[in-house]
This record gives C-alpha cells, structure tokens and sequence, in this order.
C-alpha cells in the first residue's frame, strides 16, 4: 500500500502547480498572478491543499491529541477561542483549493474533451465545501471562489441546509456523468484517473452525507443513502485501494508529521481516553501509535529508547494546562521539558512520508453497517455486522500505510489478530449495542483524520466522551455545545473586511460561538 501512494505521488508531482495567498480580495486581483493555467495542474494542486491540519482544534476535541498548554497551541484542548488555529481549513481551502477547483470549472465545463476533470472537480469541491459546512455552519457557497471570474469579492453567505441541498445534487449528478471512455486525468493524485474508483468516491461521499442526516430526518437519510449504494451507479468503496489520500514523500512532507517531528515533537501526546479504549479492548493498533521516549525533546535519533508496549502507554488527561497537569491523578511527571506521557509514534503514523488519508473504505464499511442496522439498507443485522467487521478489519490493514522500511518501523496486524480482536468482549459485535459499537470504531477509523472524526462524534455522539471543562474555557461550550465544541469561528480578518455578511450569517445560527452547532448536529 506505501508503495502505491509513492508511485502515485511521483507520477503527479511532475503536473503540480502551487500557490499561496491569504484572503479573498487578494487572490483575486493578484498582477503577477499566471492568467491561465493548464487545469490538470490545478486539479492536482486542489487535492494536495485539502490536506488541511486540524490538530489543534479537531483532534483534542474528539480527545485522541492533547496539548497540555494555553497560549499560541491552545484551542480544542482547553475549549478556549485561538484565531491563529481557527482559521486553517476557511483560508486553505477559499484561498487555494475552492479558487482551484472553481476556475477548473470555468475552464472544462463547455469541453466534452474535459468531462471527467470537470466532473471530478465538481465531486471534490462539494468534498471542500462540505468540510467548510460542518466545521463553521453557514459559509459563502453560491458565491463563493468568483472574485477573479466574476469579481465577487465578497461573497454572501449561505445556509448550511442549503447548501447541503446543492452538495448531494452535485455528488450524485457529477458521479453520474464520469465516464469511463472519456479523458484521462493523469495529475489526479488519488486513482489516476480511473473512473470506476472516482465513482465509488462520489457515492462513499454521498453516503457520508446522508448519514449527516440521521438525527435530524431520518427519511431523508433513508432516501440520500439508497442513492449513494445503488450498484448500477457504481457503488461505494470496496477495498482499501479505493481510499482517497494525498501521498508525501522524504522531499515533499507531511505538514503535520514534520510539525511533530520538530521543534514542537514533545508538546503533543496521546489522549488518555483514546489509549484506555485501545488498552480496554487489546487493540493491536495501539503499539504502533503510542510510545514511550527515554528522551522525548530529542529528535528521533537521539531520543534513546523506545517503549510501544501497550500495558505502559499512559494517555494525557484533559481538563489540564502545563501548570494543573502535575495535579492529575497518576501524574507521571517529568522528562526535563517534556511530560512522560505517551506520544504518537514517530517512525510510523508520524512518519514524514506517509499519507493523509481523506475518505476511506474502512469509514465507508462503518457508515454501511450503520445504515443496515438502521434499516436505511437491506441485509438486517447480519448485513451490519458483516459491514462493521470489514471496516474494523480495513482500518487494521490501511495502518501498513505508515509502514517504515526498518524492523521497528513496520506495522504488521495479522488476520489472526484482527480475529481474536473482534471476538472481545466490547467488541464483537452486539445488537443491543450495535450504534456504540460502530461508532467507537469510526472514532478510531478517523485517527488522524480529526476533521471526520469530529463530524461523526457530533452526529452520534459516540465514543460517550467526558467533557473536558477547563476552568478558563469558551462558556458557550457548556451552555449551548453540551460540554464539548460543536463548531469553528469564523476569522477576523473574514468577519472585519466581509462584515454585513457574516453578521447575517451569525444572526442566522443564533451567534458565532464555540458551543453553537451545524444545522445536522443535534446536542443531546
């Protein structure tokens, strides 16, 4: 699997196209700005910028990260408002890919030459958007990513639900229209343009989205996700060759891993709830996720022994800032700067070259399995149980992605061990509790993935998480989020140049808080 993902990176790499701005007006206006470019370039260019990092907010918040520190890294870990870290997936994704992606638009859609490039930029800007949706609520859509096109530069602001509207006729109707005797885009970095997969992604995307919609109407969900499985359109995702990742390399890394591979490495450690639930159920992922230091400020070379075993990893609690953490219960203290808690493994999920997973099989398996038990699909519990099992089993095998080529960098999970696993206790697979069941492991599917993991916790709820309740946090996160944040502010550098709209739109959700949430997220 590491192979394909190299393979892939060096075949597109050759059509990348990069560029970087920070607001709407000036990406816009730009003169030296190249007045056209091949749109196969900016394709690529799209895909790699989707690869956003959510480890400062999404990742505590679903307690799988924490930062044990206020100031500049706060934010998810102590419910507290950080502009520096709110700010990455509106910027990127405006500024770069939805700017990409909309001039792609604009170029293809009167080429029948280019309908498979301009309908797999319609699928992956309804992905974009969708992001931007479920992390702030209502978002500039209809208007959005046209200042250079038609010179909107400050673009209204839309209704999430409506937008939601528009995102499943998009996934559906640019799933529909790929076909597999058209053109080739050799610059996408997920299939190479094959059509079969991009189908498949379309309809795993449109499942995702039906599935927003269990709590809030169920008949719509039912109807959304019985389109999304429809085999004569192409289906969902069948095998771990179908998940949509972003490949790096040794010379073009991984953002976030060289982040943690730096300066900041011992800063970040594992979350206690996230290693107890994987100590709980003898989960064989855990040592190749969590690990013990002798030195933990050092880098990788000289940071001395490395302990994975399972029973020793000790996961940070939250509710704690550098000064109270030394109050915890089974405070483990010191190693000179660092706190002796476990961290995430550096030389294999922190791996500078390994992929970032965007959409995947095994999540795809989970949400199938849920929408079975629900009776959104035919097949019943036996269906369920069949699809949750292949999700759990996916997951244990996409981990070889992250993979190393040295013996203490190697992730081998047998299927022996993916067996003995399912027949735990809390994990084989129970009617009664068949929505926990599978959505603890979507939970754990999403390591990494913060930004889905985040979704799915809102939407079901599961893992039952305990709030963090910082004494200095946000107070909109007790008294309208539940105890936990239920969506992102938006900037204010976007909330001071495009004022009247935003305000709209903060009117509209009931304020531009922490603890206020997505139109499909009902706190519970």
């Amino acid at each position: 699997m590491k192979t394909r993902y190299h393979s892939i990176l060096g075949a597109a790499l050759l059509l990348v196209a990069g560029s970087c701005d920070t607001n709407f007006e000036e990406i816009n206006t730009n003169p030296i700005a190249p007045i056209s470019l091949n749109p196969e370039y900016l394709f690529s260019d799209a895909q790699r910028t989707s690869a956003v990092n959510t480890l400062t907010y999404q990742a505590p918040i679903i307690q799988q990260v924490q930062i044990p520190y206020s100031g500049n890294p706060s934010g998810g870990n102590l419910n507290v408002v950080n502009e520096t870290n709110t700010i990455p997936i509106f910027n990127t994704l405006y500024t770069e890919t939805i700017r990409n992606l909309t001039d792609i638009l604009d170029k293809t859609k009167d080429n029948p030459e280019r309908k498979n490039l301009y309908n797999m930029a319609r699928i992956w800007r309804a992905y974009c958007f969708q992001v931007l949706v479920d992390t702030y609520g209502d978002v500039p859509y209809f208007e959005a990513g046209k200042g250079f096109l038609e010179s909107t530069y400050l673009p209204a602001y839309d209704e999430a639900s409506v937008i939601y509207e528009d995102l499943i006729k998009e996934y559906t109707e640019a799933t529909n229209a790929l076909d597999p005797n058209g053109d080739i885009v050799q610059g996408d970095f997920f299939y190479r343009g094959d059509i079969a997969q991009w189908k498949r992604l379309g309809n795993s995307l449109l499942l995702r989205t039906g599935m927003r919609y269990t709590e809030i109407d169920e008949n719509k969900a039912r109807s959304v996700v019985a389109v999304a499985v429809d085999g004569s359109r192409g289906g969902v995702m069948m095998s771990n060759e179908d998940d949509a990742a972003v490949p790096f390399s040794s010379i073009f890394t991984h953002p976030m891993s060289s982040q943690l591979q730096a300066t900041e490495r011992h800063n970040y450690y594992v979350g206690a709830p996230f290693v107890e639930f994987l100590q709980a159920t003898e989960d064989p992922r855990l040592r190749y996720i969590a690990v013990k230091y002798e030195n933990p400020v050092n880098p990788l070379e000289t940071a001395g022994a490395e302990n994975t075993d399972p029973d020793d990893q000790q996961g940070m609690p939250y509710g704690y800032d550098e000064t109270t953490i030394a109050n915890a219960p089974e405070f483990p203290g010191k190693i000179g700067s660092a706190f002796a808690y476990s961290q995430l493994n550096r030389r294999t999920v922190l791996r500078l070259d390994r992929p970032e997973f965007l959409v995947t099989y095994a999540q795809t398996s989970l949400l199938m399995a849920e929408a079975a038990h629900r009776g959104y699909i035919g097949g019943g519990e036996a269906a369920a149980q069949t699809y949750y099992e292949a999700g759990i089993r996916a997951h244990m095998n996409q981990m070889a992605a992250y993979s190393g080529d040295t013996e203490n960098s190697t992730i081998d999970i047998t299927s022996d061990q993916v067996d003995a696993y399912l027949t735990q206790p809390e994990v084989a697979y129970d009617v009664v509790r068949a929505l926990e069941q599978i959505n603890e492991q979507y939970w754990v599917a999403c390591f990494l993935q913060f930004q889905e993991g985040w979704c799915n916790f809102r939407r079901s709820e599961y893992p039952d998480l305990q709030p963090i309740n910082y004494p200095g946090q946000d107070p909109s996160v007790n008294a309208e989020g539940g105890g936990f944040i239920r969506r992102l502010t938006y900037p204010l550098r976007e909330r001071s140049v495009n004022t009247a709209h935003v305000d709209e739109a903060s009117a509209r959700m009931g304020g531009n808080t922490l603890g206020n949430h997505v139109f499909w997220d009902v706190v519970r």
